[in-house]
């Protein structure tokens, strides 16, 4: 199947040479400088890039992250094989076009887009590819159609890769469509429509089925339903891809992290520990009860490089073996409460969590010395509510992660805020760093985040969103403090009800007492 595969991967890109043979060629173009094939870009060509080439495919790189070094060298390996099609390649370097990439919205995921017909705002997102090949077939199935699919598979070869089939009552429904569509978005893995039943008859299944075959053993069916999604179908897709458990290395950490599951459970423990093997066993058959719903990884605190992760989750190496779950939404971490990791006590914990009834583990760095002395005051988790829920106070809060290019870039912002607000004494501006101290808030959407905190009895936080500017979040702040004021009119009446009525009953109850004597 994978020499099918590439077959035809070679066939589009001569299709495409072909049709480029009727277009002007642009390789003599010195207004856009070229390295290898690929066009440099920055703000001041980026439009002519866009009006000169029908399909510009762009990755947005930031030289020294490690992410951004591999994904170059395999937008590189791909230029060979686009020569002369209408696709052209081209790098921006967000670290140096900052402007551009701002006005591109191109600051974060996805790092390479196809721009199709100088269409500037409405670029196609590109898969994370693995390898060029797979950028190849993204922009094959995109061009393509579902025939392209359709494999005889008693002709084809065994293959130890994945390969996901599909068998379809009609090859014109919906679901086809929906097929083909997840084929395009995963484009590192082997897709094929079967018409012979007898692959489902001999695996005992019915039409509109999609299969998970490895060396022709059925991994895993899924049957199509009318209230089937794509986004379903990919997370049964890549869930299924995987082991019950994926050890967390560096060559499996883009992959856990892009999964679409999102609720991460992990085992912290030494490999080479006397029990590792009833651990992992344990963990391994929880795993398999919550498939799709809890991505279940295992981090070998005995590995120098996973130094990272478990600095993350502030576990030290003789602290294991210890359990974490964890949502990459909210970044709230659980901490499974017990000596005794076998199977009952895991599943427990995973059912209890997915239930919202696991309670979250605050941790807090120690409080840091003159921590309110500085403009921007320095809050841990044992000072947040603390601070931020002051009655009296209007606290303007930026949860930060200190590993984050974006986040330190608002580091000066904040200060600013700080010196324009100095005078303010019912204003507090502060920072927190949320990857060493738990916070627990609803916290809405990724870090860094800002919120403010109004001057109220009740605990309400407030997600600011608006432009990152001093005079934007001043106004904004003085247009929550005046809700907040009138808030307060009628939090301060209800409190002296509140009072009067406290302290009506006691006299009752006094005189009741005076006259019982």
């Amino acid at each position: 199947m994978r020499r099918g595969v590439l077959l035809g991967v070679m066939a589009f890109c001569l299709c495409v040479f072909a049709a480029a043979d009727t277009q002007p060629k642009a390789q003599g173009d010195k207004s856009i400088p070229e390295k290898d094939g690929v066009l440099q870009l920055k703000k001041g060509n980026f439009n002519r890039a866009l009006r000169k080439y029908k399909q510009l495919l762009v990755h947005f790189y930031a030289p020294l992250s490690g992410d951004g070094h591999r994904l170059s060298k395999v937008f590189e390996n791909t230029a060979d094989a686009l020569q002369g099609s209408e696709v052209k390649l081209a790098v921006v370097d967000v670290t140096k076009e900052k402007d551009l990439a701002k006005e591109l919205n191109a600051t974060g995921p996805p790092n390479i887009r196809l721009y199709l017909s100088g269409d500037k705002h409405n670029p196609v997102p590109c898969p994370v590819p693995q390898s060029s090949t797979s950028i190849l077939t993204w922009l094959k199935r995109r061009a393509g159609s579902v025939a392209d699919l359709i494999t005889d598979l008693s002709q084809s070869e065994t293959s130890e890769e994945l390969q996901v089939v599909g068998y379809f009552k009609e090859l014109n429904s919906e679901y086809v469509r929906m097929f083909y569509a997840t084929a395009v978005d995963l484009p590192d893995i082997n897709f094929a429509v079967a018409q012979n039943s007898d692959i489902i008859s001999k695996y005992g299944l019915t039409h509109d089925v999609v299969m998970l075959l490895k060396k022709s053993k059925l991994i895993q069916a899924y049957k199509m339903m009318p209230q089937t999604s794509k986004e379903e179908l990919i997370i049964f897709i890549t869930v299924y891809q995987m082991d019950p458990v994926t050890e967390y290395t560096g060559k499996t950490a883009a992959q856990i992290l892009t999964l679409p599951v999102l609720n991460h459970a992990l085992l912290f423990a030494n490999k080479s520990s006397a029990d590792f093997q009833e651990l992992y066993s344990s963990f391994n058959s929880v795993a398999e009860a919550f498939r799709l719903k809890i991505l279940f990884v295992l981090v070998n605190v005995d590995e120098p490089r996973n130094g990272r992760i478990m600095e993350y989750f502030h576990v030290r190496g003789f602290e294991a073996p210890l359990i974490r779950l964890v949502n990459l939404t909210d970044h709230v971490t659980y901490h499974l409460p017990s000596d005794t990791l076998d199977i009952e006590t895991i599943k427990k914990f995973c059912q209890s969590y997915l239930e919202g009834k696991a309670k979250p583990k605050m941790q807090s760095e120690p409080i840091p010395e003159g921590w309110d002395t500085q403009p921007v005051k320095e809050l841990v988790g044992v000072t947040l509510e603390q601070v931020a829920f002051h009655p009296n106070k209007t606290v303007f809060v930026l949860f930060y992660l200190p590993y984050s290019q974006e986040s330190r870039s608002l580091f000066p912002l904040w200060e600013e805020l700080a010196e324009a607000l100095k005078e303010r004494e019912d204003v507090v501006i502060a920072r927190m760093d949320a990857s060493a101290n738990d916070i627990n808030l609803s916290m809405q959407g990724s870090y860094p985040s800002l919120c403010l905190f109004p001057a109220l009895y009740a605990e309400r936080m407030v997600v600011y969103t608006g432009k990152r500017k001093v005079a934007a979040l001043v106004t904004f702040l003085d247009k929550e403090m005046v809700k907040a004021k009138k808030s307060r009119v009628k939090e301060d009446e209800d409190r002296s009800k509140y009072i009067e009525a406290a302290k009506a009953e006691e006299a009752k109850r006094a005189n009741k007492t005076k006259d019982e004597l």
